[in-house]
């Protein structure tokens, strides 16, 4: 991983050396814990999938698409890999992966979503790219099938967000790349003050004015204070045998990678069959 040297590596304290920030309790049609966060995220993929990525671009500023493109290239697929994209949206990250030429499937848990892929597919010059519709925590895949996983924004969605990262690494082949970009936590406790202010306060205005659903998009805090972000992805990355295993922050830890390879002895995680969801990415 020596070309991510001078980057902004993550070397997280610990929790009790950080202040507690304690935003209220936001009722929030799209998020539930439980078995009904299943239900709950197809309903908002399903909701807003016809303006995601036009509410992307506004959320972002439009810089989702340089850090997704960032995420191609940790993947770091050449031409002939096999390589699988989790809860792929309308396909940003799996088209990115197709233009490097690798065998692609992107996989999401929402009809809606596919359905937009499909379309921008039948319009882009796409190369060996396949959509279908699976669920992130049961991938309908054998053990060690790809050279490298990814997911955008689709982790964080997961009922269990374990069982997700799991099966990422079950299907990775030994030494393929696993890559998760999503949301983070930043230590900065004026930083997290300040960014978590912007996602309750500002970008559920996004959701209003474009999609007519102020929900939809105050569902990214709600689901991000039940997330553990890059610090316990990180740990759990650990837990299960990965090497090379690396974190990425950007903007101060608001968004990160995290990097990991799948060790050539490493077994299979066991699969769950106790729960089943899978979230489109945001």
């Amino acid at each position: 991983m020596g070309r991510w040297a001078g980057q902004n590596k993550f070397h997280a304290p610990c929790d009790r050396d950080l202040p507690k920030l304690d935003f209220a309790p936001v009722s929030n049609t799209f998020y539930a814990p439980g078995e009904q966060r299943a239900a709950k995220v197809h309903a908002l993929f399903a909701t807003i999938a016809r303006r995601y990525d036009l509410i992307n671009d506004v959320q972002s500023f439009g810089m989702h698409r340089r850090w997704k493109r960032r995420l191609v290239a940790l993947a770091n697929v050449k031409p002939g890999d096999r390589a699988l994209d989790v809860c792929c949206g309308t396909g940003d990250i799996a088209f990115a992966l197709a233009a490097k030429r690798a065998e692609v499937t992107g996989l999401d848990f929402t009809e809606q979503m596919i359905t937009v892929a499909e379309a921008k597919k039948q319009k882009a010059e796409s190369g060996k790219l396949n959509f279908v519709c699976g669920d992130a925590m049961n991938l309908p895949f054998a053990e060690s099938t790809f050279d490298a996983v990814t997911v955008g924004y689709g982790l964080r969605n997961l009922a269990s967000w374990e069982t997700g990262l799991s099966e990422m690494i079950r299907v990775a082949k030994p030494g393929g790349r696993v890559v998760v970009l999503d949301f983070g936590k930043p230590d900065s406790a004026l930083w997290r003050t300040l960014y978590f202010g912007y996602l309750r306060l500002c970008v559920p205005v996004f959701g209003l004015v474009f999609a007519r659903q102020i929900d939809a998009y105050a569902y990214i805090l709600e689901s991000l204070k039940h997330y553990p972000a890059q610090r316990g992805v990180e740990a759990r990355m650990r837990e299960l045998g990965l090497k090379n295993i690396s974190v990425v922050n950007l903007i101060g830890g608001a968004m990160s990678f995290n990097y990991g390879e799948k060790t050539e002895e490493r077994g299979c995680p066991g699969r769950s069959t106790s729960e089943s969801q899978t979230g489109s990415g945001m």
